[in-house]
């Protein structure tokens, strides 16, 4: 049975930005509802210790998730496990579809619906997908106990999969196309200093290799970016970490976007091209991409949001 319901500020997207904003809108009285989207909690809910969190000199990522969660609730902010699949913005009150046949009406929209990891795009890559190749260490890591592995990547993810994956795997290579890598200096000393990881330089991943029946990996085919010559490295896992991509599906063809596909919102705010419609944490921030900016970003949305509508009013 489809229903609708309607609300002031329907927030889109659960990450640090979407609860945050939850928690401002809660306050301000204007009775937010949050639907969580595809992934509840973001992407920390697939990262293991946070360590950059302020107040926490240690956290896991989904306990801080979950932590944030109950914040909102607990501040009047309704939170409904559904995933947003239509936002038509072309009138207020705007609309949203929900993929459990509920239809959301909103005076305001702010969008959290945050980034997702991006992949080669490789044949063989997509081939073994869940069956060897993951683009997440802390959902997958743990198949990998005593066995060889691959990562590819240069920047923090890849580094910081790497480091993790050390705690199961025997061996880790990390495969990188320069020979320095763009990771905090903090991550590359640890990383340097790991006896089960070792850097290969210069290379890029061709092609995965492995079994049809059952499916899985044996290892991989690396070309050195220098000289052209194909190699074969012998692992059970590659974990592909080169980044993440902003999740504007709902929007892409609404809203201004800028550099490569972020939502481009005014300086000093949350704004978005559409009036009402407020953009917030890694949807829009190509720069920093983090939980903490993220959370400010959301708190930013959520006063944005509030001055709107007593302006409306």
């Amino acid at each position: 049975m489809s229903d609708t319901r309607h609300t002031k500020v329907l927030i889109i997207g659960s990450g640090p930005a979407g609860y945050t904003a939850g928690v401002y809108a809660s306050r301000a009285m204007l009775e937010p509802i949050l639907v969580q989207g595809i992934e509840p909690g973001g992407q920390l809910t697939t990262t293991t210790e946070v360590e950059n969190w302020p107040g926490d000199t240690e956290v896991q990522g989904p306990d801080l998730m979950v932590r944030m969660q109950d914040h909102a609730k607990a501040m009047g902010c309704e939170i409904i496990g559904d995933i947003i699949t239509d936002l038509d913005l072309s009138q207020r009150p705007f609309t949203a579809k929900g993929d459990s046949g509920t239809t959301y009406t909103a005076d305001a929209v702010i969008l959290a619906t945050g980034a997702r990891a991006k992949w080669l795009g490789l044949p063989t890559e997509d081939k073994f997908k869940g069956f060897g190749v993951s683009a997440c260490a802390t959902c997958d890591g743990f198949f990998y106990r005593g066995q060889e592995i691959v990562v590819i990547g240069g920047g923090n993810t890849a580094v910081e999969e790497a480091l993790f994956l050390t705690n199961f795997a025997s061996k880790v290579t990390l495969i990188h196309r320069r020979d320095e890598l763009r990771a905090e200096k903090i991550l590359q000393d640890r990383l340097l200093k790991n006896p089960k990881i070792e850097p290969l330089w210069f290379h890029q991943l061709e092609e995965v290799v492995g079994t049809d029946a059952p499916l899985g990996v044996e290892g991989v085919k690396v070309k050195n970016v220098q000289t052209g010559e194909i190699s074969e490295i012998p692992c059970k896992g590659v974990f592909v970490a080169i980044g993440h991509a902003p999740a504007t599906e709902l929007v892409k063809d609404v809203l201004e976007l800028h550099n490569g596909g972020y939502v481009k919102v005014k300086p000093g705010s949350t704004e978005t091209s559409v009036p009402g419609v407020f953009a917030a944490g890694d949807l829009t921030d190509h720069k920093y991409r983090q939980a903490v900016t993220s959370a400010g970003m959301g708190c930013m949305a959520a006063l944005d949001a509030e001055r709107f509508l007593a302006e409306q009013e």
